[in-house]
């Protein structure tokens, strides 16, 4: 099932082709992913969406999508990393499965795809929006929301790297809901969050050891030189509305 969603959202979506940024978004995400419980996933994928809206999300069977306006509202590795373990915990725990058996039809993938997004390549992908009606099949639940950034902190530690990136990242995106509403609306309309997600994550991680918390990663040159050149590329296509 996930193989046919994500062969028709690389379809309809603008997915970046450039191989040195797929290169690092994929070893960065296997680093986090690999280290799951969900051992019987052969391999994960992940993609960088060419949209300026902040969002991510996920298909079955372990493809994520990150959109580039999200990675370039990151200030270092540990708050994508942290956006990527969330994103495979709602793969580790089943979430996209239960939100697309609560649907019907063969655009499903490229409905949410282009929902989230608000770009897609062609009136196929447009139309399936229509068919799909709303997008509110596609925002988590507060629950769903808690396990996978449960999943997040967990997910980072275990591939070194910091959870402080996760609460960071939410701060980063409630900060801008308050200065340039409409740059994160979509991330707002499918991802439930509030002050009190920060606080909970930030609950989380100070169950851990301080000791270990300090030694793990929270940057890297590799990481900032990915920036540099996700921001040389053109500019992202305008949305359409």
């Amino acid at each position: 099932m996930g193989q046919q969603y994500a062969a028709q959202i690389n379809q309809q979506l603008p997915i970046i082709q450039d191989p040195e940024l797929n290169r690092y978004i994929n070893v960065l995400g296997d680093s986090i992913a690999r280290l799951t419980e969900r051992r019987d996933l052969p391999e994960w994928h992940f993609y960088i969406v060419d949209s300026r809206e902040v969002n991510a999300f996920a298909v079955p069977g372990g493809f994520v999508y990150v959109n580039r306006g999200l990675i370039e509202r990151t200030q270092r590795m540990d708050q994508l990393a942290g956006v990527l373990g969330h994103e495979i915990g709602h793969v580790v725990r089943r979430h996209s499965i239960k939100q697309m058996q609560q649907q019907q039809g063969a655009n499903i993938g490229v409905t949410l795809a282009c929902v989230l997004t608000s770009v897609c390549n062609n009136q196929a992908g447009q139309a399936a929006i229509q068919v799909g009606g709303t997008a509110l099949f596609a925002k988590f639940s507060r629950s769903d929301e808690a396990e996978a950034d449960e999943e997040g902190v967990k997910n980072t530690i275990r591939a070194g790297i910091s959870p402080n990136g996760i609460p960071e990242m939410f701060q980063i995106l409630i900060d801008e809901r308050q200065s340039n509403p409409s740059g994160v609306e979509n991330w707002f309309a499918t991802h439930p969050l509030e002050e009190d997600r920060i606080a909970a994550t930030r609950q989380m991680i100070a169950q851990y050891d301080p000791a270990i918390l300090r030694s793990l990663a929270t940057d890297s040159r590799n990481y900032q030189a990915f920036k540099a050149r996700l921001r040389s590329l053109p500019p992202s296509p305008t949305p359409r509305r």
